[in-house]
């Protein structure tokens, strides 16, 4: 069995690695792709899917073929911009978006909703907050969460006024986790992109394909992955990282599921790999901000 971890001070507990859902809602994957992917993680052991309102056919396709199945995962999702001709980051735009993702996952309650890239000056006026708040008193949502990165992250953190945080963690991309709190159990923490877009895929730099920016990183860092394999050392790291609680690996293909899951089933890195990991960060990685 996957292992699971109470997820921060929620009353949740969620596997070690969940899905992340953004691919199966593309339109080139088949319906029968994204069933077998769905049910396939909770039937692996995972507990924790995590979607987004800009996700495509995300949360109608986890409605469809999970929703018999409701009761056997943790459900996140993020919104709060460009629903239904609302404001952007208006109390309007937020309610509609919890609202089209519980009828779309056919759910009676979010677990966990993200406000999704939110920008810090609209945090900082407290108002998405208090709709959260709102939400979360009559039963439509479980935890209120910010999901972003650096500045944002920061200030979301800082608050208070958020149970669980979605960001950026993984061996290129150490800015945030170096920043979550040391306290004890603190907000949930999913870190996304943990294995920092596979940028080991590419010989040469990918210039303009989203593995751009951590291809970039890892020439610099110079890691050494020794005899494990890039993608096992990159999960490991980052599912064992401090303050972490869960890290969220997007795919629409049941065999690298798989993969995931045994690879994190191995335990945390050892220690020499590690402190290797930690100098080379310092050594020419200490400065870089978070991918946004």
């Amino acid at each position: 069995m996957l292992e699971r971890r109470p997820f921060g001070s929620t009353d949740l507990n969620v596997s070690i690695v969940g899905l992340g859902a953004g691919q199966i809602g593309e339109s080139d994957v088949t319906e029968a792709e994204a069933s077998e992917v769905l049910n396939g993680a909770l039937d692996l052991g995972i507990t924790l899917i995590d979607t987004a309102a800009s996700y495509g056919l995300s949360e109608e396709r986890i409605g469809r073929h999970l929703g018999r199945r409701r009761d056997e995962f943790v459900l996140s999702t993020k919104g709060g911009h460009g629903i239904n001709g609302e404001p952007d980051w208006s109390s309007g735009s937020v309610l509609w978006s919890i609202e089209r993702s519980l009828r779309l996952t056919r759910s009676e309650r979010i677990d966990i909703f993200f406000l999704h890239s939110c920008p810090v000056e609209i945090l900082r006026r407290g108002e998405l907050q208090e709709t959260l708040d709102e939400a979360v008193a009559v039963g439509k949502i479980g935890v209120a969460g910010y999901s972003g990165d650096n500045e944002p992250l920061a200030f979301a953190l800082e608050s208070g006024r958020f149970g669980a945080v979605e960001t950026s963690v993984n061996i290129a991309d150490q800015r945030n986790l170096r920043n979550l709190p040391s306290d004890y159990p603190g907000p949930g923490v999913i870190a996304k992109r943990p294995i920092a877009n596979a940028p080991w895929r590419f010989r040469e730099r990918p210039t303009g394909h989203y593995a751009d920016l951590y291809w970039q990183r890892l020439q610099l860092l110079d890691l050494d992955p020794g005899e494990l394999d890039w993608a096992e050392l990159a999960l490991r790291f980052t599912v064992y990282a401090p303050g972490v609680h869960t890290a969220i690996a997007g795919t629409a293909k049941l065999d690298h599921l798989r993969r995931n899951v045994s690879a994190s089933s191995r335990g945390p890195l050892p220690a020499a790999t590690l402190e290797g990991i930690d100098r080379a960060w310092r050594r020419v990685g200490s400065d870089w901000p978070a991918s946004t």
